[in-house]
């Protein structure tokens, strides 16, 4: 029988290419969005993945959409907490509320989820969670302190708790993509972009293919002896 997957974000940019890639390696996968129900819709109709609306960093929305999920398709043994926000300004113009936007949804979001479904995965005997870093939650970027604490604190909480899966065969890895040809990423002034690709050493974006299939690899069956690792896909622009 195929393994549940749910992958948080995933009907558009890099969730958009991991649901297609985990549903082309034969897992049943079910595609987290937030909002925008017409994109959401058309995605599904395309691709026969079935989609899912809640609120990541909400823990109740979160533990409602678990038990249906659970219940309508089965347990989840595969986790991709991809979903993420930017809310981008300097501290000294950053609001509370941009900074708890972010964390919420970011890094609030790997604790829902995972908390929500750890249980079952070590019941079983096997889980694969990967969670969704950044190339600026390792190197940091100027404008985006809410946003690099979150992706950096994915980083440590992916560590900790792959300690604590190890024993119940449940793995927990991270990978930290750098700038990916995305819309999120496509919406950045021209001349900025430019500088960007400048500072990346393979010379151009990466595209979320590429990201996907370093979920493809972290979430294999025989993938068993990978925790607790961060997977950076970034064209060599950050090395360490």
């Amino acid at each position: 029988m195929a393994r549940i997957a749910l992958v948080t974000g995933g009907t558009r940019g890099i969730g958009r290419a991991i649901s297609l890639a985990l549903k082309q390696h034969g897992r049943t996968v079910v595609a987290n969005y937030g909002g925008n129900d017409e994109a959401a819709e058309a995605f599904q109709a395309e691709t026969g993945i079935k989609v899912w609306r809640f609120d990541v960093g909400d823990f109740a929305a979160c533990e409602k959409a678990v038990e249906r999920i659970t219940a309508e398709v089965g347990p989840i043994e595969i986790l991709v907490n991809n979903a993420g926000i930017t809310r981008d300004g300097t501290l000294a113009r950053m609001s509370r509320d941009m900074w708890d936007a972010v964390m919420d949804t970011n890094l609030g979001s790997c604790y829902n989820l995972c908390k929500l479904t750890f249980d079952a995965m070590r019941a079983a005997k096997f889980g694969r969670v990967v969670n969704i870093g950044s190339i600026n939650g390792q190197a940091g970027q100027y404008g985006q302190v809410n946003y690099a604490a979150a992706k950096s604190g994915i980083h440590g909480f992916t560590k900790a708790l792959a300690q604590e899966g190890a024993r119940f065969g449940i793995t927990v890895n991270a990978i930290a993509p750098g700038y990916i040809d995305t819309d999120m990423v496509r919406a950045v002034p021209a001349d900025v972009l430019q500088k960007i690709v400048a500072r990346i050493p393979v010379g151009r974006l990466g595209h979320a293919d590429e990201i996907a299939r370093g979920v493809t690899f972290l979430t294999a069956d025989d993938a068993g002896f990978v925790t607790g690792s961060t997977l950076s896909i970034n064209g060599g622009q950050h090395m360490y």
